[in-house]
């Protein structure tokens, strides 16, 4: 059975007490967040039925938010994360090409995981950041102005990170 840890139940406390009694569905997506950092990096149906226990919810409401929005991750994903914008100004300049290539290189589709457990490749929706197409988010970071050298090196660098974190 999952269970938040006593500074993670605090830190969700502390979160409801800025919304109003009975609200506390509003709190819901920074502990979606929470808990898919402390369960692995993505909510299973075990992990959304406890975040609907801890916030008094219906757990459709919990499946609705996590299921609308691309940050949360519903399946293991792997250590690097490459959510691609596939919108219109990031396709005009080239973001489908981004696309093929990734998958070309890593060998995965949109959706999949490396082999290794390393790269997920996802499509997103709008990133909010259309001047600076094509471009994907890595982490909490913009990857910019993509080019397929650019890529490889993205890849290597995240390659690179792992061996020095392992």
């Amino acid at each position: 059975m999952i269970k938040f840890s006593e500074q993670k139940l605090k830190e969700i406390e502390q979160i409801i007490s800025h919304y109003p009694e009975g609200k506390q569905k509003s709190a819901l997506l920074p502990v979606l967040h929470i808990a898919q950092q402390e369960f692995g990096g993505w909510l299973s149906v075990e992990t959304m039925d406890y975040v609907a226990t801890v916030l008094n919810l219906l757990p459709i409401e919990v499946y609705e938010v996590a299921t609308f929005y691309s940050m949360y991750n519903l399946k293991p994903v792997g250590r690097y994360i490459f959510e691609v914008c596939q919108t219109g100004p990031c396709i005009t300049k080239g973001s489908d090409n981004i696309i093929k290539y990734i998958e070309e290189k890593l060998g995965i589709k949109p959706g999949e995981t490396t082999a290794d457990g390393l790269f997920t490749l996802k499509t997103v929706e709008c990133l909010g950041a259309c001047g600076y197409a094509p471009m994907m988010q890595l982490g909490k970071s913009y990857r910019e102005h993509l080019t397929k050298e650019k890529v490889n090196a993205i890849i290597e660098e995240c390659r690179m990170n792992a061996e020095k974190n392992n």
